[in-house]
């Protein structure tokens, strides 16, 4: 009697453990399936991913390359700048020089004597009251 009932009990008792493991198998492979379907999606990503670092890669070396050549424009406007400024000044001192030079061989041509000093003087004198 006592025989059927430990049968019956262990029947059910396996039953319940087959059962709760096709549950916990199933549950598996939907996780499995999931884990998977992201894995196949990763791949796209990634490439999604590649792509714009990619992009903002060459959108950061052309932004860099302007700023370079900008630089560039603002350096050779400057030395430009810089080289008339020492042009003009280099002009200036050259005309110095040179008015000097003349005014020096000037002063060396024209020796006045104290007669051509009186002859210079009369002759301005003669013009002066000639023209009154």
């Amino acid at each position: 009697r006592v025989m059927p009932k430990i049968f019956r009990r262990r029947s059910e008792s396996v039953r319940a453990g087959l059962e709760e493991a096709r549950k916990a198998s199933a549950d598996a492979a939907e996780r499995i399936r999931a884990i998977e379907s992201k894995l196949s999606g990763l791949d796209t990503e990634i490439a999604a991913i590649r792509q714009q670092v990619e992009q903002e890669s060459s959108k950061d070396e052309q932004r860099i390359k302007a700023g370079i050549e900008e630089e560039k424009t603002r350096i050779v406007a400057s030395a430009e700048q810089e080289i008339s400024v020492a042009a003009a000044q280099a002009r200036r001192s050259l005309q110095g020089y040179a008015a000097e030079l003349a005014i020096e061989q000037a002063a060396r041509q024209v020796a006045l004597t104290p007669e051509a000093d009186k002859a210079l003087i009369a002759e301005f004198l003669n013009g002066v009251g000639g023209k009154n």
